[in-house]
């Protein structure tokens, strides 16, 4: 997965059609991805700790979670079959990480084209006092079909204090049009902590 870093404020980097944005009525609406609100798929594996589950989504889709070797990915389907077969299902990040129970939905007249999702990135460089690597948070702004389903952006959160609005900001302007295995994903607002580590 290719990365492109910017640090001049989003306004500089997006280009929209300002009439279909004035067109439109785009607003957040928020589902859960807590173990106790979804399905769990199959048993979880103690030896790797890898489980997989599904998670009620808005407008049909479902949010499919896999875990494995203590690191998260997270796709968007119609069913968990096709969401496992997005790009987005086998977007690992190299450090250990994993995602807050809460996503995002940014949908256009009602109509969600993306989601965005606060990811605590594991930062060995650093370790709490249980000796445990401290955790960097990050938001990650996927695309939703029509087309296939990938991030498009990542926010760094101690980085940019308006970080959920750059997010939202990217989900809005470019999300859309973002092709996926074409397109590079865009590192938006200032980089830190936790940008830096998933582009080793």
């Amino acid at each position: 997965m290719k990365y492109l870093t910017f640090a001049t404020a989003v306004v500089a980097l997006i280009s929209i059609n300002a009439d279909q944005a004035g067109a439109e009525t785009i607003d957040s609406v928020y589902t859960s991805t807590a173990p106790k609100d979804c399905r769990m798929i199959g048993k979880p594996n103690d030896e790797d700790g890898s489980a997989s589950r599904v998670c009620p989504g808005k407008s049909g889709f479902v949010v499919l979670i896999n875990e494995g070797d203590l690191r998260e990915v997270v796709s968007v389907g119609r069913n968990r079959e096709a969401a496992a077969k997005e790009p987005a299902a086998q977007a690992w990040f190299g450090p250990f990480s994993s995602t807050r129970d809460t996503v995002e939905w940014r949908a256009a007249d009602g109509k969600p084209f993306a989601i965005i999702q606060r990811w605590l990135i594991a930062d060995n460089g650093e370790q709490d006092k249980g000796g445990s690597p401290k955790n960097r948070a990050m938001l990650a702004v996927t695309r939703l079909p029509p087309g296939a389903v990938c991030h498009v952006a990542y926010v760094d959160v101690a980085a940019n204090p308006d970080a959920n609005e750059l997010a939202r900001r990217a989900a809005d302007e470019f999300a859309r049009g973002f092709k996926c295995g074409e397109d590079e994903v865009k590192t938006i607002g200032q980089s830190g902590r936790s940008t830096a580590l998933i582009r080793r």
